[in-house]
């Protein structure tokens, strides 16, 4: 049974708002002002950075300027994966050494107990449940493909991470097909709006003058501007991750992707008993185009992956509306992997944007001559890279200010990374579409021939890619 468009709430931010409920927007900004470190961007991102800055030195006058709403972006749109990736690993190796990116993994290890930390000792309650991230395989190249990972990630000193095979895997989660899996326990299923609304109050409480309905059209040394006055500071920190694109002068800088999700309605118990799932990991798979998923507080899975990957000039959606035709496409995957769902609806649909380096690389950046920084480029990854990036953010500004010397994480090698920006239209829209009908493509050839070896077609989409 099919769940037509009208049955299925399509938009409306996103399903984690129409289950939390809305925020009453706070204030616009009132006229021109002054602060000590200006935030454009109330994300995840420029959230995390205004805590850390405000918890190390509570004397800080710092404003933050979201054009929306606190967590209207992909912070309140992604699929809850609180979990240790992050985009370039492998680049920052190659770059400045094994030992170098050993120190960045580990720093994503801690930071995904240090969001916890957080949300328990600021009385968030995000339904937080840490019951790490599985990862599935489903046919004999996304077996070895998954092998291949699992064995990459152990040379970063992920020594506790587990590999599984059908049987350790259905003793998990009841995914049709799976082939084997592996497991870290570094990963946590969150509900994503309660963690940004919690943070947001938490964030005012210590001080910090949050502005809404307020969106900055330019970012300059010293200053961003905006339709109701302009603020200044020493400091000005871009966190606008998928949308920094609508920017005055980024409009290549970093690509907007499409991520689009769906949430079925509450599953019965006896549908639980079908698909198991009781660690309630965060699931995901080894295909080219990937799916992510989780069990929510109130049964539901919300399952998500790529729609319609970009739009053409850097657009974004109108507040996460989604063609019907992605709608489906969850959905069938929703039954590939669980056909005792067949009949279960579908009872919201949502897309977002999130931010793509023409490296795939995510960054933190001050740059100390101008008092400009910045971070993002997560690609997908940034519900737990935020957080890290937050405090990498408050530390450059400490060092920079002369109110603190080096850490651990100024010294991270993503720390000032450079990247060139993605080519004009029609070509980067072209590249995009491209290279996710190739993934697709490869997918289903690895489906349909049933080899061990990845599709050549890939491998042709990871050089487009740039990865």
């Amino acid at each position: 049974m099919s769940s037509s468009a009208h049955e299925v709430v399509n938009g409306g931010v996103s399903f984690w708002y129409a289950d939390d409920g809305l925020p009453a927007v706070r204030e616009p900004l009132g006229g021109d002002a002054d602060a000590d470190v200006v935030i454009v961007g109330g994300g995840y991102t420029g959230l995390w950075a205004a805590y850390y800055l405000k918890k190390a030195d509570p004397g800080l006058r710092i404003t933050l300027l979201e054009q929306r709403f606190c967590g209207y972006g992909a912070s309140g749109r992604n699929g809850g994966w609180l979990y240790n990736g992050i985009a370039g690993r492998d680049r920052y190796a190659a770059l400045h050494g094994r030992d170098a990116a050993v120190r960045l993994q580990r720093a994503m290890n801690d930071t995904v107990g240090e969001v916890v930390r957080v949300t328990e000792a600021e009385g968030i309650d995000a339904d937080v449940h840490r019951g790490g991230v599985l990862e599935v395989a489903r046919t004999p190249a996304q077996l070895a493909r998954l092998k291949d990972f699992h064995a990459h990630e152990l040379t970063y000193g992920e020594q506790d991470r587990e590999l599984y095979g059908a049987r350790e895997t259905a003793g998990r989660v009841r995914v049709a097909g799976a082939v084997g899996s592996s497991w870290t326990p570094h990963g946590a299923r969150v509900h994503p709006v309660k963690l940004v609304k919690g943070l947001a109050a938490v964030v005012e409480a210590l001080g910090v003058e949050i502005r809404e309905s307020t969106p900055v059209t330019e970012i300059h040394a010293g200053r961003a501007v905006t339709p109701y006055g302009t603020v200044r500071a020493p400091y000005v920190l871009r966190c606008t991750e998928g949308f920094t694109a609508a920017l005055k002068g980024e409009k290549r800088t970093w690509l907007p992707m499409n991520s689009s999700m769906i949430a079925t309605e509450p599953l019965t118990g006896a549908q639980w008993a079908e698909v198991g799932w009781d660690g309630r990991e965060t699931l995901g798979d080894m295909a080219h185009a990937y799916m992510y998923a989780q069990r929510t507080a109130d049964g539901r899975i919300a399952l998500g992956g790529r729609g319609v990957p970009y739009r053409y000039g850097s657009r974004t959606d109108h507040d996460g509306r989604t063609q019907p035709a992605t709608v489906e496409a969850l959905r069938e995957i929703l039954v590939r992997f669980f056909p005792a769902l067949a009949g279960v609806r579908v009872a919201h649909a949502w897309s977002g944007v999130l931010g793509v380096p023409r490296d795939w690389c995510a960054t933190v950046t001050l740059d100390r001559s101008r008092g400009l920084g910045w971070a993002g480029g997560y690609v997908g990854s940034g519900v737990a890279t935020a957080n890290l990036a937050g405090r990498t953010l408050s530390d450059l500004v400490r060092l920079d200010s002369g109110a603190a010397g080096p850490t651990e994480l100024t010294g991270l090698p993503w720390v000032g990374h450079k990247v060139r920006r993605w080519e004009p239209e029609p070509l980067r829209w072209l590249g995009v579409q491209g290279m996710y009908a190739t993934y697709r493509a490869a997918d289903r050839r690895e489906t349909e021939r049933h080899s061990a070896g990845s599709s050549r077609l890939a491998r042709i989409a990871d050089r487009v890619a740039g990865r």
